[in-house]
C-alpha cells in the first residue's frame, strides 16, 4: 500500500534515526580514513564502499581550468575567441563582493563556519532522501559541489563523467573524502574562487566572468545586487533557469535568492522589496567561437592553421589545438581591420559568391612580412548554394585548401631580378618578334643544359619589336623574356622566386624554360610577399599573421618576430621598382589604376584566360589581386564569356579584370598609408670586355641591328632602315669593347644622315611595327 504523501510511518522514523547514527559515525571515520562498518545502513555494500574509499587518493588534483583564447587585431581589437569552454578565470578580488555573498547565501550559507561537510545540511538532506525514492538531494557544501564540478571537468572518458554525476551515496562519500582534502590544503577563499570560475551558468558561459559578460555585458567586478542574485540562482539549474529562454522561472529563482539574502540579513528589506518582481534587465552579449562569423573569417582561419603548424606550441597537432582552445591565450595578430574592410568590399563588388569565378586579395607590409588583410569572394559558411565555402583560396597550401593558381607574367619579376643581379644592364635589348621557336636545351639549368631537345614555341600577346628591360617588362613581351631567360638560365630565377617567399613544387615540373610565363601554381598571399620584397628594396620577410602570444596571466608566451633576409641588392630592387612604375604611367597597362601615391605593378594572364592577376604595390604595402575562373567545385575554367560581378567578360586580362579590384581596395586605404616614395636606382654601366665584331654586311638593316644589340652593342645608322648593310665601323672581326657604338651604312641612302635606332617608347618605331593587341599573357 502506498504511503500518504507527507506522513512518516514508525519504520520511517526508526530508519531516519539509524541513518543519523550511521552518518555521524561515518563522518568521523572518513576523517580518520578508517574502514566503514556502517555502510550497510546506507544501502551500500560495506566491502564496495570501504574499497572505494580506500582506493581514493586523499587529494583530488585541481587541474588548471580551460579558458578561452582571444584573437586580437594589430590595434588590440577583438577579432574572435577560440574555446571548448567559454571561461575567463578571475581572482576572487575581481568578483563583486555582493556576488560572493549571493552565491554563499543560496548555496551554502554556513560555508565560512563549517569544514568540508555541512553536517546539518547533509543530515537534513539524508532525512529527506530517506523519505523519498532513494535518489539524493541537496545538502552539498560549496566545497563538495566544487569537487563534483572538478571531477566532471577533468573526466576524460564517458565512464568517468557518468561516475562524477552518479546519483548515489557512493559518489557522495567519494566527494566527501576529496572535499576534506581540499579543505585541508586550501583556504576557503581559494575554494570559493575556484567554485565561481568552474561553475556553469548556462548559454555556454563557464565561470562568473563569462557569465557577467554574457548576460549583462559587464565584468564580474561590476555586478549589482539584482544581477548577482540572478547569476547565483543559475548554478542550481542553468538550463531550467536560463533567463533568455525562461524569463519567468529565472525571475522567480532570482527573487528566491534575494529573499534568502534578506533572511540572512545580508541585504535590507527595502532592497529586497525593490528588486523582487522587477525586470531582469538583461544585456545579452554573445561570444563568438571560432572563425565563422568573425570580422575576418579567412584571416582567422589562416591564424589558426599557422599556430597549429607551429611545433613549439605542442608536440602534436592535438596538443597545439588544446592549447589554442583551452589555454586562455591572447594572440596578437597583424590584421588591420580597416584594410580588411577595404579588401572585403572590393572582392564583393567585383566577384559575387555564386559567380563561376573566385576573387582574392592579399595585403602584406613590406619590410615586416606582416599580413595586413586577406579576402575572397566566396564567404565562409556551409550554404553551398549561396556560394559559401570553408576553403581558403588566398593563402598557400600549407595553411589553406587550394593548390594555388598559375600566376602568368607576374613571374617575369624573378627573371628580371636575376638578370639585374647578374649585372645585365637595363639596356639589354632583343628583337622580340610575335613568335619565337627556341630549342629548350639552349637554356641552362642548375646542372647543365635543360634536358630536352624539344622546341619551346613562345608567342606574344601584347606587342612586338625591339625591346629593352624597361619596354619588354612594361609591355610584358613574352619573346623578350624568353630571350632574357636564356641569359640568366632557369636555375637562378627559380631560386630567386623561392628566396622571395614562393613555395614552388617539383623542380622537374616547374623549373622549365616557360617558368618566366608563370606556369607554377601559387597563392595570392605568396605573390604579395614576393612583390613586398622589391617594395622593401630587396629585403624579403616571411609572411606572418601573428606577432605575439600572451599566456593566461598576461605574460609573454612566445614572440613571432620578423624573419627577414636581403635576397637581392638594394639597387636591383630600386631598378625593378623604377621599371614597374612605368606600368602605372600613361601608356602603361595600369594607367587606369593609378593612385595618388607612388605605385608600381605587374599584370598577369594565364593560358585560356583561366586566371588574371594584378600585383601592385607602394613602398608601404603590396597588394595582389587575382580573379580565377572556377566552378562551384573549385575546378578551373576560362573567365572568357563569364559574367563576373554582374559584368560580362568577353576576354579577361590582368589590367582590366583583376586590376580594378586592386584599385578599389587600394584607393580605399591610400589615405591611411604613409607618404613614401621609391628610391631612384643608380645607373650601372655594363662591364666592357673586348669581343670580336660580328660581320653583318649584307644583312638587312633590321637583322643587323638585332644581332649587334643581342651582343651588347649600340647601333647608329647612316641611311634608311629599308635596305641592307653595305658598310660598318668598326670593321668586322676587329676586337671591340662591348657596349660600343657600331655605325652601319644602309644601301638605301634616302634621307641620308646618321640616325640612332629608335626603340618602343622613344617616339620612333623600331624594327617591326611596334603595335600589338592586348590579349593573353601579361595584359
Amino acid at each position: 500500500m502506498q504511503k500518504p504523501p507527507g506522513r512518516l510511518t514508525f519504520s520511517d522514523v526508526t530508519s531516519h534515526l539509524a541513518v543519523i547514527v550511521a552518518l555521524s559515525a561515518l563522518m568521523g571515520l572518513l576523517v580518520a580514513g578508517l574502514a566503514i562498518p556502517f555502510a550497510g545502513a546506507l544501502g551500500v555494500g560495506a566491502k564496495s564502499l570501504s574499497r572505494s574509499v580506500k582506493d581514493l587518493p586523499e587529494e583530488l588534483r585541481a587541474n588548471p581550468l580551460a579558458q578561452r583564447t582571444r584573437v586580437l587585431d594589430s590595434s588590440g581589437k577583438l577579432i574572435t575567441t577560440f574555446y571548448d569552454q567559454n571561461r575567463v578565470n578571475v581572482p576572487l578580488s575581481a568578483v563583486a563582493p555582493i556576488m560572493r555573498k549571493a552565491i554563499v547565501a543560496i548555496e551554502d550559507y554556513r560555508f565560512y563556519q563549517h569544514g568540508a561537510i555541512d553536517l546539518k545540511g547533509t543530515l537534513r538532506a539524508f532525512l529527506n532522501n530517506q523519505a523519498g525514492d532513494g535518489s539524493t538531494q541537496g545538502g552539498s557544501s560549496i566545497t563538495q559541489q566544487m569537487v563534483k564540478m572538478t571531477l566532471v571537468n577533468q573526466a576524460t572518458t564517458e565512464a568517468q563523467r557518468r561516475a562524477a554525476i552518479a546519483d548515489n551515496y557512493q559518489r557522495k562519500i567519494q566527494e566527501l573524502r576529496y572535499a576534506i582534502g581540499f579543505e585541508h590544503k586550501y583556504s576557503k577563499d581559494w575554494i570559493l574562487e575556484r567554485y565561481l570560475n568552474i561553475a556553469y551558468f548556462g548559454a555556454g558561459a563557464y565561470g562568473i566572468q563569462s557569465a557577467a559578460r554574457h548576460y549583462f555585458g559587464v565584468d564580474a567586478s561590476a555586478l549589482t545586487l539584482p544581477q548577482a542574485a540572478l547569476l547565483a540562482g543559475l548554478v542550481k539549474n542553468p538550463a531550467g533557469y536560463d533567463p533568455t529562454i525562461f524569463p519567468g522561472a529565472a525571475m522567480q529563482r532570482r527573487d528566491t535568492v534575494i529573499e534568502r539574502m534578506q533572511q540572512l540579513n545580508i541585504i535590507t528589506k527595502s532592497d529586497a522589496d525593490r528588486i523582487v518582481g522587477s525586470p531582469l534587465n538583461l544585456n545579452v552579449t554573445p561570444t563568438s567561437n571560432g572563425c565563422l562569423g568573425s570580422k575576418a573569417p579567412f584571416f582567422c582561419d589562416y591564424v589558426r592553421r599557422y599556430l597549429l603548424a607551429d611545433p613549439s606550441l605542442g608536440k602534436t597537432v592535438d596538443e597545439r589545438q588544446q592549447l589554442v582552445n583551452d589555454g586562455g591565450l591572447t594572440i596578437k595578430t597583424t590584421l588591420n581591420l580597416a584594410f580588411q574592410r577595404a579588401a572585403d568590399h572590393a572582392t564583393a563588388a567585383h566577384v559575387r559568391p555564386t559567380d563561376s569565378a573566385i576573387g582574392a586579395l592579399a595585403m602584406v607590409k613590406p619590410g615586416t612580412g606582416e599580413v595586413l588583410a586577406i579576402s575572397q569572394s566566396r564567404p565562409m559558411g556551409r550554404l553551398k548554394k549561396k556560394g559559401q565555402t570553408f576553403l581558403n583560396y588566398v593563402v598557400d597550401s600549407k595553411y589553406g585548401d587550394s593548390n594555388g593558381f598559375q600566376a602568368g607574367s607576374t613571374f617575369k619579376l624573378f627573371v628580371l631580378a636575376s638578370a639585374l643581379e647578374d649585372g645585365l644592364p637595363t639596356s639589354t635589348s632583343f628583337q622580340s618578334p610575335q613568335t619565337l621557336n627556341i630549342p629548350q636545351n639552349e637554356y641552362a639549368d642548375c646542372n647543365g643544359p635543360y634536358p630536352s631537345y624539344s622546341t619551346w614555341n613562345v608567342n606574344n600577346s601584347t606587342t612586338n619589336g625591339y625591346m629593352n628591360m624597361y619596354t619588354g617588362t612594361q609591355l610584358s613581351v613574352n619573346t623578350y623574356y624568353a630571350q632574357l631567360e636564356k641569359k640568366t638560365g632557369i636555375c637562378k630565377p627559380y631560386a630567386m622566386a623561392q628566396a622571395m617567399g614562393v613555395d614552388l613544387g617539383n623542380p622537374a615540373i616547374q623549373r622549365v624554360p616557360s617558368f618566366t610565363l608563370g606556369i607554377a601554381d601559387v597563392s595570392p598571399l605568396e605573390m604579395a610577399g614576393a612583390y613586398a620584397t622589391v617594395a622593401a628594396r630587396g629585403l624579403h620577410c616571411a609572411n606572418r599573421p601573428v606577432t605575439q602570444i600572451l599566456n593566461a596571466e598576461g605574460r609573454v608566451f612566445k614572440n613571432y618576430p620578423a624573419q627577414c633576409k636581403q635576397v637581392m641588392a638594394q639597387n636591383t630592387a630600386d631598378t625593378i621598382n623604377d621599371i614597374l612604375k612605368g606600368v602605372m604611367k600613361p601608356g602603361g597597362f595600369g594607367q587606369a589604376l593609378v593612385l595618388d601615391k607612388p605605385s608600381a605593378g605587374k599584370t598577369g594572364t594565364i593560358d585560356s584566360n583561366k586566371a588574371v592577376w594584378f600585383d601592385g604595390y607602394t613602398p608601404a604595402i603590396a597588394t595582389v589581386s587575382m580573379i580565377a575562373g572556377a566552378n562551384q567545385q573549385g575546378q578551373p575554367i576560362t573567365l572568357n564569356g563569364q559574367t563576373v560581378g554582374g559584368q560580362y567578360v568577353a576576354s579577361a586580362h590582368g589590367s582590366t579584370t583583376a586590376g580594378p579590384m586592386w584599385a578599389d581596395a587600394m584607393r580605399a586605404i591610400e589615405n591611411l598609408l604613409p607618404n613614401l616614395n621609391f628610391v631612384p636606382p643608380v645607373p650601372i654601366s655594363p662591364i666592357k670586355v673586348l669581343v670580336a665584331m660580328p660581320d653583318v654586311i649584307g644583312l638587312s638593316v633590321n637583322d643587323a641591328i638585332s644581332q649587334l644589340a643581342g651582343q651588347g652593342f649600340s647601333v647608329a645608322l647612316f641611311g634608311s632602315r629599308n635596305g641592307t648593310v653595305v658598310a660598318m665601323s668598326p670593321a668586322a672581326g676587329s676586337m671591340t669593347a662591348s657596349g660600343s657604338t657600331v655605325t652601319l651604312t644602309s644601301s638605301n641612302l634616302q634621307g641620308a644622315g646618321v640616325q640612332p635606332p629608335a626603340y618602343p617608347g622613344t617616339g620612333n618605331p623600331g624594327p617591326g611595327n611596334g603595335k600589338g593587341k592586348g590579349h593573353g599573357h601579361g595584359h
